[in-house]
């Protein structure tokens, strides 16, 4: 154990440091990094040719090695964290899932330490009992060597350490003031409230040269040390294995934002454009690292925490709007955060001012004045005669044989988006947002006018009914019962019959899903919506009248109910192509909702038992008790009370109240996991045991790569050219199923998906060329497998 007495100016000023990174170094020269742009991790080795998304799904603050040969990243918020091999890092594996967040996270050769700054305690996972449960009490600069984990207490700024090699190393910090420390190995480095600095382990190295002076963050390999140097933040780096002590700058001349070492190998965060230069002992350039730009530091919520100011640029690199980046050292240009003063009152104003301020509003009043009526007359003159969305728009129906396009325009070129199948299918890398947008909105099936909303009276909807007797009921909506009836004309219909009686809910609540669903569907008509024929308003009694749809509900045929009587088989327990194709329908249908009203309708509902079947086996999205006009934008949301089936609502709008057209994908995508795998949205494994809903049965094994695990065994084995359509529909639904509504694929792009999973089906050879989309992404940026989704801890 050797001292190493740098002078450091800059510590004698300087707060506690901040640990956590960004950036790792692991096994075989492999880094590691979260982006500033998405919060993804990416990793990619001193020879690879290009960088791997780890889990593009998940939002991360940052990421640890330690050098191993499998690394972990902290997700956004910190409530859960997920680690992944460095030779396979699209097996990824959730190792924690709450409840408490964690603050900072220290991977070590074998096991991982973090700290829960909640409950004020240090965990530890896979240490195979070499480490304990956990720790209590006030930590920073959590670190994890080979054998050893090592934290500063707060209260005395003492280094305390943990595990097999974790006594020999708190040994060399007996009595010392620590700032903050970084480990690497079988050692760990501190950085003394003298401005020194002190290696534990035999061996660590000689005295470093006295020029080197102001001495900023560490970052520690297996026998090498480096720091970057004030006040031009270059680094400097020293040996700490034999008779003398070897001093190199790599580097010279670059400033770093810090530096992670990992082995002999060590990498810096370039200032000027957050890309990154690495170095292996003795400052020898290694070849340049592909990884996208990295964060300067990891994004936090709390501003107070920033006890040497915010790092410039924090709004634009967190994804998290309000979140920054604190700064990691202290100088003098930067001084702690303060609250800002408050704001000296207003003078008061002088009858002059007044005055002023009246003419002002004058003339801005009749410049808006005549700005809305020059506005009313362009809409009088050029919205009327557009061909603009609009409720009752007539599509172009203009798909040639097969259903490919004659021509589309895209908004933007077509950019590329990362939705699509994981395993190098043809399908991959469909989706392209704006171009897919145009072209399925004109696939969308044909549309026509609407013919006129028949009124009929309550006795009439009676006879039809006979009498709304038992064996004609047929379902229940958003308000009532469903019978099936039959018109004096012969037309077979399908009649809602709003509660009434003791039991029935408040007035106002069924008038509201009546009005609701009349406004809606009197003004809507498409193929894949469900026919509205007419309505009956008579004293108390609200009903609604459909066409009928003969085979039921997609629900009843892949659930149907025990010891009902035998009869044929329903052909969609049978066929992939059939339940590609009904989902296709569904999806066309909540497509022309998204895409043609103005403003676009969310159904607030979508589920299984809403997707109705005709004779034909077409599927039409049902009941709008539910709906309302949704935000002109997708940027934008409705802040409202969640309304919804439970397992289908959107965890986004549920928690947050946050309604977007985006909470209607993400139920859709609970249907398409229903009929992949035969599965309600809510069930049972086994009788007696707790529910599980059908996301957290599927994606493991979806993600996993292992699908046919959770196929639906009434199904047939999906044969060769279908088997490729079931895995692009597995890889739509997890899209959809994202947490947050802005990573969730628009309905447009999922049309696209599902009609490429349909030519699949049929065997269309250009099926992965449909509208001339090509193949715009790779297998490697898609994958997330192996996510361990179970809440366990270890």
């Amino acid at each position: 154990m050797t001292r190493l007495i740098l002078a450091a100016l800059l510590l004698l000023a300087a707060a506690a440091s901040i640990s956590a990174s960004t950036l790792a170094v692991a096994a075989g020269q492999t880094v590691c990094g979260v982006a500033a742009d998405n919060a993804t991790v990416y990793c990619a080795g001193s020879n690879s040719s290009s960088a791997r998304a780890v889990a593009p799904f998940v939002r991360f603050s940052q990421v640890s090695s330690g050098g191993g040969v499998f690394a972990c990243g902290l997700q956004t918020g910190g409530g859960a964290f997920f680690c992944w091999p460095i030779a396979a890092p699209d097996q990824l594996r959730r190792v924690y899932n709450g409840p408490s967040p964690l603050a900072e996270l220290a991977v070590g050769g074998g096991h991982i330490a973090a700290y829960d700054e909640g409950a004020r305690v240090i965990r530890w996972w896979r240490g195979g009992g070499r480490f304990p449960a956990q720790v209590g009490g006030g930590f920073s600069s959590l670190v994890s060597g080979d054998d050893f984990t090592c934290a500063v207490e707060t209260n005395t700024s003492a280094v305390r350490c943990w595990g097999p090699g974790g006594s020999a190393v708190q040994a060399a910090f007996l009595n010392a003031s620590v700032s903050t420390l970084a480990a690497g190995g079988s050692r760990a480095c501190g950085v003394l409230s003298t401005g020194a600095v002190l290696c534990s382990g035999s061996g660590s190295g000689a005295v470093a040269p006295q020029d080197l002076s102001d001495l900023a963050g560490l970052a520690v390999g297996d026998s090498h040390a480096c720091g970057l140097l004030k006040p031009n933040q270059t680094a400097a780096c020293w040996s700490l294995a034999g008779a003398t002590t070897t001093l190199y700058y790599p580097a010279f001349g670059t400033a770093f934002e810090f530096l992670v070492a990992g082995g002999n190998f060590t990498c810096g965060l370039v200032t000027s454009n957050f890309s990154l230069l690495c170095w292996s002992t003795n400052g020898l350039a290694a070849p340049e690292v592909q990884l996208p730009m990295i964060l300067p530091g990891v994004c936090v919520s709390d501003v107070n925490s920033c006890k040497c100011g915010v790092f410039p640029r924090s709004g634009e690199l967190c994804t998290v709007s309000g979140n920054v980046i604190c700064k990691r050292f202290c100088d003098a240009s930067s001084p702690p955060v303060s609250p800002p003063p408050p704001s000296p009152p207003s003078p008061p104003a002088t009858s002059k001012r007044v005055s002023k301020g009246w003419i002002a509003f004058a003339v801005v009043g009749a410049v808006g004045s005549f700005a809305g009526l020059c506005s009313v007359v362009y809409c009088l003159v050029f919205g009327f005669c557009s061909h603009k969305k609009v409720h009752n728009s007539v599509q172009p129906n203009i798909a040639g044989n097969n259903g490919t396009v004659a021509a589309a325009t895209a908004d933007n070129g077509g950019a590329p988006s990362p939705y699509g199948s994981p395993n190098g299918s043809r399908s991959r890398g469909l989706f392209r947002r704006q171009l897919s947008r145009v072209m399925t909105r004109q696939r969308s099936g044909p549309s026509s006018f609407k013919d006129p909303t028949e009124e009929f009276s309550f006795a009439q909807l009676a006879a039809a009914t006979k009498d709304f007797a038992l064996n004609a009921k047929i379902g229940e909506g958003s308000f009532g019962t469903v019978y099936r009836g039959k018109l004096p004309d012969g037309r077979e219909v399908a009649i809602k019959r709003g509660e009434s009686g003791p039991r029935a809910r408040k007035f106002q609540e069924k008038e509201s899903a009546f009005r609701s669903e009349l406004a809606f569907l009197s003004r809507l008509h498409h193929k894949h919506l469900v026919g509205f024929v007419g309505y009956c308003e008579e004293n108390d009694e609200r009903l609604l009248v459909y066409e009928y749809m003969k085979n039921g509900a997609l629900y009843d045929h892949l659930h149907p109910k025990a010891g009902a009587p035998s009869s044929s088989p329903s052909p969609v327990a049978s066929s992939w192509k059939l339940r590609i194709k009904i989902l296709l329908d569904a999806s066309r249908g909540i497509d022309y909702l998204h895409s043609y009203a103005v403003p676009p309708i969310i159904h607030r509902d979508i589920k299984s038992s809403n997707i109705l079947l005709d004779s034909s086996w077409v599927a039409h999205v049902s009941d709008f008790g539910l709906s309302l006009m949704g935000p002109e934008t997708e940027e934008t949301h409705l802040s409202m009370k969640a309304a919804g089936t439970v397992g289908y609502m959107d965890p986004e709008y549920y928690g947050l109240h946050h309604l977007t057209v985006k909470s209607d994908v993400y139920g859709f995508g609970v249907v398409m996991l229903e009929v992949l795998t035969g599965k309600r949205a809510i069930f049972k494994e086994a009788e007696g045991g707790s529910p599980v809903s059908v996301v957290d049965y599927a994606l493991p094994s979806i993600v996993a790569g292992e699908l046919n695990r959770v196929l639906d065994g009434r199904a047939p084995e999906p044969a060769e050219h279908e088997a490729e359509a079931v895995e692009l529909v597995a890889y739509t639904a997890l899209h959809c199923v994202r947490l947050e509504g802005k990573d969730r694929p628009a309905m447009a792009d999922i049309v696209a998906n599902l009609e490429t999973a349909l030519a699949l089906c049929e065997g269309s050879a250009g099926a992965a060329g449909v509208g001339g989309l090509g193949n715009s992404s790779s297998s490697a940026s898609l994958s997330i497998t192996s996510m361990e989704l179970a809440g366990r801890t270890d």
